[in-house]
């Protein structure tokens, strides 16, 4: 086959580049759009505190601590199983 020229691999290279820059500019409008419509943190107070007091983890939502010290391990262990 034939193999581009130094001036046809600039014009792809341009056309490329373009054309990326392009997408680019498409997903960062898309993304100004789609986060207009979301309501500011600020204006619901009482969510923002509601959250900031329930735990991050599901786990210790349900009781379950998956960082236990082995202390506390130990102190569960050890009673006696009825």
């Amino acid at each position: 086959m034939n193999e581009p020229r130094g001036s046809e691999r600039v014009q792809r290279v341009r056309i490329g580049l373009t054309g990326l820059a392009f997408v680019f500019l498409l997903v960062l409008l898309g993304t100004a759009i789609s986060r207009s419509g979301d309501p500011p943190a600020e204006s619901n107070d009482a969510a923002g505190q509601a959250e900031a007091a329930a735990p991050d983890e599901p786990l210790a939502q349900i009781g379950v601590a998956p960082g236990q010290s082995t202390t506390e391990n130990t102190a569960t262990s050890a009673q006696p199983a009825r």
